[in-house]
């Protein structure tokens, strides 16, 4: 089944046509409004009732809007019902409308989408050097469960500014859909179907701590670290800060980039801008962006429960003294076969093409860590990022990736990131064919492989099941120690020649009967943290029980995913 007939029966997402990351696209929609007021088709239409009495005429019924409205300038804005959507135009919401007051978008009937020609933005950035200030509560963006938000432009963004937050909490049966406009046929102009960089993604700004800040701007609360893609401002001194909840949704065929500010400066699916561990973010399917699936920018904020798909960069991207905490993440690298032509900045700055038609892998990294923006005396408040994750699986392919033409693997340590990992299993099972990367592992830089060395940076009950284990090349140990004898851990860990029996027959749970995995799993009881559940098994599923939400979760996502 198609990814449009998905979202059709099940309006569990819709999705959006290529905007070559980020060009604006104006869109004239062609849904008719079908309504029919049958009160004009009855004989009292005519003055009298069968009989030839005669009756005063019936005036016509006049649809309610169940669109939202909102107040702009004194005046009252709402979207225009073309039923079952309710579409909304750049006086509604755009890149210079600040939505300043809490806003809901319902679950419309039919299969109604919210369908938005701008940027959505909630709370008023500020840039405190201006002499604004940040508010402590800030306007809530409600998104009731089952409501789909859909987005017509690459420029199209949802952006919760510090001190707004966001209250976006699905159920399994009724997940939330943020995505854009084209898997809804009538907004599909092209008639080609959705694509990643169809829209901006979602940007929260928190007011939590990060090393793009000095300790004296922190201080003297000049904290306005600049965000990546489209520029606002987060960062602050409260790594507890809430900037709202996101349950149950899936976003989908978001990220564009580089953007305006060159090579590295783009829109993520999902990007946790010093984002406080009083958000949470929990069963996300995050699917096809055109950057990362999460990028965190410092902060503490959690997550939980999240499947991420052929993301064309990295799935979860860590930076600048994030300090948070992750259990089970699926990630999966696939292939794509574009709809129309993608143009781009590559990695040196310059237009690039990839044509319609074209065939290629997604996936650079399962996780890109990087430690640092910024280090030295005038940052020693953040240092380095230092999550705890658990239960990970990360399956990636053989095949170079379609926008920068980079290997698939499953981590590189970068900028003096430190971490622990528990119960991860690494899956790569192709041989290399045609000079294609195999590799699962990098160290980009000397500091991060020293931690590693010191055991700030460490694997625990993890399995790595890849045909070549470390990229070649990459930085040595700084002490000479054997790179499979510092995963192993003491044992604890297993290195195995390739992905043998680990996965399940459905490709994605860990294989409770494995004859290769030859290790118990940590149950995380010793990290003493209600944020981890306890588990028996490696990996971020298993396949012992198919009848939890969360295998039927990554069921789904995959599913969906294959068949895209």
């Amino acid at each position: 089944m198609e990814l449009q007939n998905l979202f059709k029966v099940s309006a569990i997402v819709a999705a959006m046509a290529l905007t070559g990351c980020g060009g604006d696209i104006e869109v004239t929609p062609t849904v008719n409004d079908t309504s029919v007021n049958n009160s004009n088709n009855t004989t009292n239409n005519t003055g009298t009732d069968t009989g030839g009495t005669p009756t005063t005429p019936t005036d016509p019924v006049t649809p309610t809007n169940p669109c939202t409205s909102r107040t702009v300038s004194g005046t009252e804005v709402q979207g225009t019902f073309q039923a079952p959507h309710c579409v909304y135009g750049t006086d509604f919401a755009g890149k210079n409308l600040e939505i300043a007051s809490d806003i809901t978008f319902a679950d419309l009937e039919n299969d109604g989408a919210h369908v938005f020609k701008g940027a959505l933005l909630i709370g008023e950035n500020c840039n405190t050097t201006t002499g604004c200030s940040v508010p402590v509560n800030g306007p809530t963006l409600k998104v009731e469960a089952g409501a789909t938000l859909a987005f017509t432009s690459g420029e199209a963004i949802i952006r919760i500014a510090r001190g707004a937050k966001i209250d976006a909490i699905g159920t399994a049966d009724k997940p939330i859909s943020f995505t854009s406009a084209n898997t809804i046929e009538a907004f599909d102009l092209a008639n080609i179907g959705p694509q990643f960089a169809d829209w901006g993604g979602i940007i929260i700004n928190g007011k939590g701590l990060t090393n793009q800040c000095t300790n004296v701007e922190r201080a003297e609360n000049t904290c306005n670290a600049n965000a990546e893609g489209i520029v606002s401002h987060f960062g602050g001194s409260d790594n507890a800060d809430g900037s709202g909840h996101i349950k149950y949704a899936n976003i989908w065929y978001a990220g564009s980039g580089p953007r305006d500010g060159g090579p590295g400066d783009d829109l993520n699916s999902l990007t946790l801008n010093a984002v406080g561990s009083g958000s949470s973010f929990e069963y996300l399917h995050i699917h096809q962006g055109f950057d990362d699936g999460i990028e965190f920018f410092g902060g503490a904020s959690t997550i939980k429960n999240i499947v991420v798909t052929d993301t064309q960069d990295d799935a979860i991207d860590i930076d600048a003294g994030w300090k948070g905490k992750a259990q089970f993440i699926y990630v999966q690298h696939g292939t794509i076969k574009t709809k129309k032509d993608v143009t781009y900045q590559d990695s040196d700055g310059n237009p690039a093409l990839i044509p319609a038609g074209s065939e290629g892998y997604m996936g650079n990294n399962g996780f890109e860590t990087d430690g640092e923006k910024n280090k030295g005396a005038d940052y020693s408040e953040v240092p380095a990022s230092n999550p705890m994750i658990a239960n990970v699986t990360v399956v990636t392919t053989d095949g170079n990736s379609i926008r920068d033409n980079r290997g698939s693997q499953a981590a590189k340590f970068d900028d003096a990131i430190q971490g622990q990992y528990y119960n991860a299993l690494f899956v790569k099972s192709a041989a290399a064919q045609g000079g294609q990367d195999t590799k699962c592992i990098e160290f980009k830089d000397s500091d991060a492989a020293a931690n590693a060395e010191a055991d700030t940076l460490n694997f625990h009950n993890s399995v790595l099941a890849c045909t070549t284990n470390f990229k070649s090349g990459s930085e040595p140990l700084p002490n000479g120690e054997d790179k499979e004898e510092w995963f192993k851990n003491a044992g604890s860990s297993l290195v195995l020649d390739g992905a043998q029996d680990v996965l399940a027959a459905d490709g994605f749970s860990t294989n409770s009967t494995s004859t290769a995995i030859t290790i118990a799993a940590n149950d995380l009881s010793s990290l003493n943290d209600s944020f981890f559940t306890s588990v028996n098994y490696i990996g971020a599923v298993s396949n012992a029980d198919t009848s939890s939400e969360w295998y039927k979760w990554v069921q789904k996502a995959v599913t969906a995913a294959n068949n895209d």
